[in-house]
């Protein structure tokens, strides 16, 4: 095998790789998803006060606990290729890729935390609870809401959500400009951002009473942001990104680099 077919031969294998953990991350959340609001009540359980979510954490037992741990690290999942996805589509030197590659990198590093305190937190807190005195109790329900909404409402909800919108509209803008990735993609993808955007006002209420609620915007706006990075992930498993045509005295001045840096 020459050169020019291993360069050709391992962006294929990169873009697919890409491709394959887009989809499998935002499957398998998906589904880990689905399985916690069903036996948990998740997301609605979140705006409830410690009385309530204390004792059914309790209740869930092991297996909650173990659900909590995998909805964490198959969002996590998302985070390999999002640093893959510049090289991939062969803008690694565009600016605002780059940009937008760091801030969903560091959302995905947010929702995490968000998440992992279910594990390491929150089952503390119960036993507390559970066990305690009124005293101990009443203590217990401080501790529940101050680490709430720093771990949940601020660092996963807010800025792991924002920080994800923010990198699937850069994506979908420079999709649509530079027709990488097919266009519907760019245009559903800022759809399905705006949709993902709107669910910060329930986020916000915690915070500021009265501010604005979309009920619906959290269902709808999760649901089509997971659908549409599959579809990415897809589209690069069986597609790839669309390169520009190269006049073959453009070629001839250096295959290997060109066939790279285009993502073929």
């Amino acid at each position: 095998m020459n050169s020019t077919s291993a360069a050709v031969e391992e962006s294929v294998t990169l873009r697919r790789s890409t491709g394959l953990f887009l989809t499998v991350g935002a499957v398998s959340f998906g589904i880990a998803a689905t399985i916690l609001s069903l036996t948990f009540d998740w997301p609605d359980i979140l705006r409830e006060d410690a009385d309530v979510v204390l004792p059914a954490f309790s209740l869930g037992g092991t297996t909650l606990i173990g659900t909590w741990f995998a909805t964490a690290w198959t969002y996590a999942i998302l985070l390999v290729p999002m640093l893959l996805l510049p090289r991939v589509l062969g803008r690694a030197n565009d600016a605002i890729l780059r940009v937008a590659t760091i801030i969903g990198s560091a959302s995905v590093a947010f929702s995490l935390i968000g998440f992992l305190r279910w594990v390491f937190v929150v089952p503390a807190l119960a036993r507390a609870y559970e066990t305690g005195d009124e005293l101990t109790r009443a203590a217990t329900e401080a501790a529940w809401l101050a680490q709430h909404q720093f771990g949940g409402a601020l660092l996963g909800e807010h800025l792991g959500q924002l920080g994800a919108v923010v990198w699937s509209l850069a994506l979908s803008v420079i999709i649509l400009r530079s027709g990488v990735l097919p266009r519907l993609l760019g245009w559903t993808g800022i759809l399905a951002s705006v949709a993902y955007l709107l669910n910060q006002g329930d986020i916000l209420a915690t915070a500021i009473p009265g501010f604005p609620v979309l009920d619906i915007a959290g269902l709808v706006g999760s649901t089509s942001w997971g659908l549409w990075v599959a579809a990415v992930g897809v589209i690069l498993v069986l597609r790839g990104p669309r390169v520009a045509r190269v006049s073959p005295t453009a070629s001839a001045v250096n295959p290997v680099s060109k066939l790279v840096e285009m993502g073929v």
